[in-house]
């Protein structure tokens, strides 16, 4: 499932997510102060989510969660579409802000990346917000500060450092959305990866017989895999092919950060 950012009234949306900075809750008239706030009803909206995905999320299911009506959610969230944004913005404040970069901006990438792609695990509704439109709020600009920052401590000019800054986000997101997929395919089907492989690639030189030979270039790039992952702890019950991923997604960060070297590299012998 896909849910765009962006959908609800813009003013009110940008209101709501930059109410720290000034916006305060919304405007109620005389009475006692209700218990239920912005922030209440955004963490039951991201409880929901974590819980039952994205597909789950209405205004209905919220206000349950609350003990409330869907209708007692829109004092404070006019609909949906403001939700989503807030809830976006309000988990990305998870993502550190702050990367060392004495050990080189490197490591700081490399720190930084590991971090984003936890976040996503740890949040996998979060992979089915597209990110053809931005939210625009404050913790969505303070990422985009944090890697840019430590990208202009390469040396890369403003054009160069957007390319990496791109190649980044899809390589991180990218590894999470494979892995998050991979788990939800495991639980809708009951049938894990490990036992999906094994059935198949059994029957496939039974139904295609010599079929490494009919398609050479794809054996030959399976041919030499991502380096193997350490063995596991026995108390660690991570599939193997999620720690394959992880093999897999240091080696193409490495791949990235490389060809942030290599451009450095060339921008030297232009200057």
């Amino acid at each position: 499932m896909v849910v765009y950012a962006g959908q609800g009234d813009a003013r009110r949306a940008m209101a709501l997510l930059w109410r720290g900075d000034g916006g305060g809750e919304p405007r109620r008239g005389p009475g006692p102060r209700p218990a239920l706030s912005v922030d209440a009803v955004v963490d039951a909206a991201i409880a929901v989510a974590g819980a039952q995905g994205m597909a789950a999320l209405s205004m209905r299911a919220v206000g349950e969660r609350l003990g409330r009506t869907a209708m007692a959610l829109y004092t404070y969230v006019p609909s949906k579409g403001e939700l989503v944004d807030l809830m976006y913005d309000r988990v990305l404040a998870e993502v550190p802000t702050d990367y060392d970069l004495g050990a080189g901006w490197r490591a700081a990438l490399t720190a930084w990346a590991g971090d984003m792609r936890a976040f996503y695990l740890r949040h996998p509704w979060v992979l089915q917000v597209s990110q053809a439109r931005p939210v625009l709020g404050p913790h969505e600009f303070a990422l985009r500060e944090t890697v840019a920052r430590i990208l202009r401590a390469t040396g890369l000019g403003p054009s160069a450092a957007r390319s990496a800054f791109g190649a980044l986000f899809h390589v991180v997101r990218g590894s999470a959305q494979a892995i998050a997929e991979a788990r939800e395919a495991a639980a809708a089907t009951d049938v894990s990866d490990e036992e999906w492989w094994s059935a198949r690639s059994g029957l496939l030189e039974g139904v295609a017989p010599g079929v490494l030979e009919r398609f050479p270039a794809a054996a030959w790039i399976e041919g030499e895999r991502a380096p193997e992952p350490e063995p596991a702890p026995l108390d660690d019950a991570t599939p193997y092919l999620e720690r394959e991923a992880d093999a897999h997604f240091a080696a193409t960060l490495a791949l990235v950060l490389d060809g942030i070297d290599a451009a450095l590299a060339r921008h030297r012998t232009q200057a």
